[in-house]
């Protein structure tokens, strides 16, 4: 059973650690250029239509939680009289 075993491990490291790594591109400079240029963008939208997907969405659940946290105070500083 033990052999069984410790041979199932060493195929399993051999097939995880002998594998072909794949190439990955330096995309940092490009990115950098980016990012630095100047042409009055916002930092926080020149990452394209992503990132003014992601800023339209936070502000949108920022309102929302505000507006339900404004309404579930008012509603705790009012409490309705019980007959």
């Amino acid at each position: 059973m033990f052999r069984h075993m410790a041979a199932l491990q060493q195929v399993a490291r051999r097939s995880i650690c002998s594998s072909a790594r794949r190439q990955v591109d330096n995309k940092v400079p490009q990115k950098q250029k980016l990012f630095q240029e100047d042409n009055g963008m916002p930092i926080h939208l020149k990452g394209g239509s992503t990132d003014a997907l992601l800023y339209r969405a936070t502000m949108a659940l920022t309102v929302l939680g505000v507006g339900y946290t404004l309404y579930e105070l008012l509603k705790a500083a009012f409490p309705q009289k019980r007959d």
